[in-house]
């Protein structure tokens, strides 16, 4: 069994001898900046019964009653500042060696850590979209007092500009990141288990093609020893920037 430091090197070898290598990231990156995964006993699904609160028939039936839950959840992920995994894929992005984040999340964490070419599958909370004309806005300055917000536009109603359970991902998002899965060497596959569809195909997909997978996730997961080429086990934020001391090492 190799031990957690000699999978760090390894990691990074992969990286440095990779012509193409890509982050797939969840909701377990996020968790150290203090956004509990939604999943998790103390998320907002334990709350609010994702049926209710996270269909987007509820949302058009009773957008009043699931902007309580959205208010809880962006109010999170506003106040939210990226930690040490966020910010260690953005350096591997500026260094050259990491192509793109495709990430499930939708805090906006991964651009504010500096990362540029970020992937948004299941779409972004940093901004609110109106569902009847489609007209856009920042959601760093909504003031919660006037919930639901209205469009500007056409006075409807405003939602965060996120995949509700029962709409599509956005086709050039997905188109995207498959074209990623398809031609990398490696991913790294981060605070995941992979588990929601369409997203979870992605390492599938990179992996039929030839590439190698690095899981980082706090346990392994359904990917572990059947789709993962290993597992690093522990905290994103005090792993990944040990893989990107070890890289840059190697650039040496």
């Amino acid at each position: 069994m190799e031990g957690l430091s000699q999978l760090i090197d390894r990691a990074a070898k992969d990286i440095l001898s990779s012509r193409k290598t890509i982050a797939f990231t969840g909701a377990g990156i996020s968790v150290e900046s203090g956004i509990p995964d939604f999943r998790s006993a103390d998320g907002l699904w334990s709350r609010y019964d994702p049926d209710e609160y996270a269909h987007i028939s509820a949302f058009r039936a009773n957008p009043e009653k699931v902007w309580r839950m959205l208010k809880e959840m962006m109010e999170l992920t506003l106040g939210a500042e990226p930690n040490p995994a966020h910010r260690a894929l953005a350096e591997l992005e500026e260094m050259g060696l990491l192509s793109s984040v495709i990430t499930q999340n939708v805090d906006g964490l991964h651009q504010r850590a500096g990362s540029k070419n970020v992937i948004e599958f299941h779409g972004t909370n940093d901004y609110l979209v109106c569902i009847r004309c489609g007209w856009r806005r920042e959601s760093k300055d909504l003031s919660f007092d006037e919930i639901p917000p209205r469009c500007e536009k056409c006075g409807f109603i405003l939602k965060p500009d996120v995949v509700f359970f029962g709409e599509p991902i956005p086709p050039e998002a997905q188109r995207r990141a498959f074209e990623e899965a398809r031609t990398c060497d490696v991913v790294l596959v981060i605070g995941t288990s992979a588990v929601v569809f369409p997203a979870g195909e992605i390492p599938i997909v990179a992996k039929r093609r030839g590439a190698k997978v690095v899981e980082i996730n706090k346990e392994s997961t359904v990917l572990t020893g059947s789709i993962s080429d290993y597992l690093l086990q522990g905290k994103a934020g005090e792993i990944l920037p040990r893989i990107v001391e070890k890289v840059r090492e190697g650039m040496h």
